[in-house]
């Protein structure tokens, strides 16, 4: 009887951590569940009320809403700068929500635009999306994938696609009190690209070489206004 008694005395540091671990457990469960029920409209369809409601908050130019997870709730910073992405690809609004939501993949914009010019909402702008490769950055922009119409080559955009970037910039700006966009081909400016923060050749040719262009076409028609 003493001998099985020192072996429980023996194992009271094992059964400590296991509890500790066990405790561990339920609070992170517990965690998870909170952050689930204050995102109630993140990984599902959105009934027209919701679709409404979220719209409301956001662009009003939005066709599509898609909210994922893959964000941070809510954005470290006041918006001030709008970075602007190609798909490398043809993805329609639907498949591009469907990557968007793969939780592996820890990859997200505020909005995509399809060839058609089209627009959908997959991150609020009121939270930080995960598109960028850059914390600092994705904290103050409003990120947009653009789709292209062709693949490879210049990576190309439509006309519509195009107009459609233009016209979501001008109203994020607005929105937002942006009162110019500023592109100086690095991150100083305020509309900023992928490549500016990571390898890679994001946003395209075709967009990048768009870019003074648009920053010019979306500051005629913000002093218009």
């Amino acid at each position: 009887m003493e001998k099985l008694n020192q072996k429980h005395k023996d194992y009271r540091p094992v059964y400590a951590l296991l509890g500790l671990f066990c405790l561990a457990g339920v609070v992170v469960l517990a965690a998870c569940l909170l952050n689930r029920q204050s995102m109630p409209l993140v990984g599902r369809e959105l009934n027209a009320d919701e679709r409404e409601e979220v719209i409301a908050r956001n662009s009003p130019l939005t066709q599509y809403v898609y909210l994922t997870a893959n964000a941070a709730f809510p954005r470290e910073r006041q918006i001030d700068t709008i970075t602007i992405h190609h798909m490398a690809g043809t993805l329609e609004l639907e498949n591009l929500g469907l990557e968007f939501a793969k939780a592996d993949r820890r990859a997200s914009a505020n909005y995509g635009i399809d060839v058609n010019g089209q627009i959908g909402l997959f991150v609020e702008e009121a939270n930080r999306a995960w598109t960028s490769s850059n914390v600092e950055n994705d904290s103050r922009a409003v990120t947009i994938e653009v789709a292209n119409d062709e693949e490879g080559g210049i990576w190309h955009v439509s006309d519509a696609s195009y107009q459609a970037l233009i016209d979501l910039c001008v109203d994020i700006c607005r929105r937002n009190g942006i009162q110019m966009l500023y592109y100086t081909g690095d991150a100083k400016g305020n509309l900023t690209t992928h490549k500016m923060f990571s390898d890679t050749e994001c946003p395209g040719f075709y967009l990048e070489s768009k870019l003074l262009d648009i920053a010019n076409a979306v500051n005629t028609q913000l002093k218009n206004s």
